[in-house]
């Protein structure tokens, strides 16, 4: 059997002093009882939600941006043979065999859409093809000649445009020299700027008209190659790539690098806290919370973490949704660290326990502030040691 000892250098003290300081003891430890209860934050689990979009699963969410499918794709694209209509800033060359007073070489089409020749005077060549322009300058010449043979050719082509906004290396005004598609325009626009290895194009809107916008899952159609998704661009529309920082998710408490997270493609509970360092020395993974933002009031949910690890259970391992919160519970010998360094703050509590806190001088600490005693217990097997003032002696105890 081990033995304890404590040998303790004993002041004369009273019975009322004695009483006096054991109730500073009692305060004390009532503070530290006070402080513990304090020192974190504790969610609550709520009912899981019923909305929809909301609900905790463990599969993929459903999609809130509901992206166009292919069917709609080709309902809303031409179908007819493609030709290329004039607009404003197209370079244009008319040219009339055998009078050559009346050809025009780099005529430019006006913002209104018109150009002017020669003897015809302006002519509007808004949304019409090179054919239909060749053939209105023919109709007002042969009033004055015989047999003109006119021959209109597009310079430079500047009517075949998509405007790219958001996340892009140039984004801008791109000119298609033939038919338009999103990826031709993506290509055009530089793709996606630098932003580290993870960075990737999830999704992009087409905004076509005043009421038409049509939603792509650039991730089926880059990742999957779902051509089918490579939707036709029409003159003027208007392609949005929305920033990274849109889907977030944050991850707070005890992990090694709490923060803010970019959301990825099927990101779940086991995977952001990994990405945030892990769980700490000091976390209680038994108590993971999700919070869900769920118009003004949020919805809680109790992970534990321990059982999933240990046991395989992946049924609590949530995918995660855009700007979730996923807040790690600090264990109990945290929150008592935790009073401790608010208590004596000149501490340098790491680890604190039954065993330990004479190691530390803690006990020893406080005999000395409440009744003037100095000395500590050292539980071995061997040996105990007592200090007292500035000497120190050793002493042996048998089994």
């Amino acid at each position: 059997m081990y033995r304890v000892t404590e040998y303790i250098t004993y002041n004369p003290i009273s019975h009322n002093d004695s009483v006096v300081k054991t109730t500073a003891l009692f305060l004390i430890t009532s503070f530290f009882v006070l402080l513990t209860s304090c020192s974190s934050i504790s969610p609550k689990s709520s009912q899981l939600p019923t909305t929809q979009e909301k609900e905790f699963k463990v599969d993929l969410p459903k999609k809130i941006q509901e992206f166009a499918t292919p069917a709609k794709i080709e309902a809303l694209s031409p179908h007819e043979i493609f030709q290329y209509r004039l607009g404003p800033g197209d370079f244009v060359n008319v040219q009339v065999w055998h009078r050559p007073e009346l050809s025009q070489d780099h005529l430019v089409v006006s913002p209104d859409g018109f150009i002017a020749i020669p003897r015809v005077g302006s002519i509007n060549v808004m949304n019409s093809t090179p054919d239909e322009v060749q053939r209105m300058i023919t109709s007002k010449l042969e009033a004055l000649y015989i047999k003109p043979e006119v021959t209109v050719r597009v310079n430079e082509f500047h009517n075949n445009k998509a405007f790219i906004l958001g996340r892009v290396s140039k984004p801008g005004v791109v000119n298609f020299p033939g038919k338009g598609t999103l990826l031709e325009a993506l290509a055009l626009a530089g793709g996606l700027p630098d932003q580290g290895k993870e960075a990737s194009l999830t999704k992009c809107a087409i905004i076509r008209g005043n009421d038409t916008v049509i939603w792509i899952d650039l991730q089926d159609l880059l990742k999957n190659g779902n051509m089918a998704l490579n939707s036709p661009i029409k003159n003027n529309d208007v392609i949005y790539i929305p920033e990274a920082s849109d889907d977030i998710i944050y991850v707070m408490g005890e992990v090694v690098t709490p923060g803010v997270l970019q959301l990825k493609n099927g990101m779940n509970v086991l995977k952001a806290i990994m990405l945030a360092g892990g769980v700490s020395k000091m976390a209680n993974p038994q108590k993971v919370f999700i919070i869900r933002q769920n118009n003004l009031k949020g919805d809680i949910i109790q992970v534990d973490l321990k059982n999933l690890l240990e046991h395989g259970d992946f049924s609590q391992n949530f995918t995660l949704l855009p700007n979730d919160i996923v807040f790690i519970s600090p264990s109990g010998m945290a929150k008592f660290n935790y009073a401790l360094e608010k208590l004596l703050p000149s501490l340098q509590v790491l680890n604190i326990g039954v065993s330990t806190a004479e190691s530390f001088g803690f006990m020893q600490k406080l005999r000395q502030q409440l009744w003037g005693q100095t000395g500590f217990v050292n539980s071995s097997s061997s040996t105990t040691t007592t200090i007292t003032g500035t000497g120190a002696t050793t002493g042996s105890s048998g089994q």
